[in-house]
């Protein structure tokens, strides 16, 4: 055997990851309007229409908007991001389980 073998890592390379850091917290969420974001993972849907029904018990005064992306959670949704800043006040992310 003299033959010569390339062996490539299937690992990879990372990609450099950058923090952000998070945004202003409100002071109240009263009188606001919360986006919950459904990323179309498994059963997040479920997650986050649980969460809108616990506001509507317990904070009926904040306005809960459940908005599904565009598209499947690999893809990124510009339209749908921008939508959010032009029209809630803060955003919940649901990833399902």
């Amino acid at each position: 055997m003299s033959e010569k073998l390339i062996v490539h890592n299937p690992m990879g390379y990372p990609p450099q990851v950058c923090g952000k850091p998070l945004a202003a917290r409100l002071a109240s969420l009263d009188g606001r309007t919360v986006c919950l974001v459904d990323c179309r993972f498994d059963d997040s849907d479920i997650l986050l229409k649980s969460v809108q029904a616990w506001f509507a018990e317990h904070m009926p005064a904040v306005k809960t908007v459940y908005k599904p992306i565009r598209n499947v959670y690999t893809k990124d949704d510009p339209l749908t991001w921008q939508e959010i800043r032009d029209k809630a006040d803060a955003a919940i992310i649901g990833v399902g389980h």
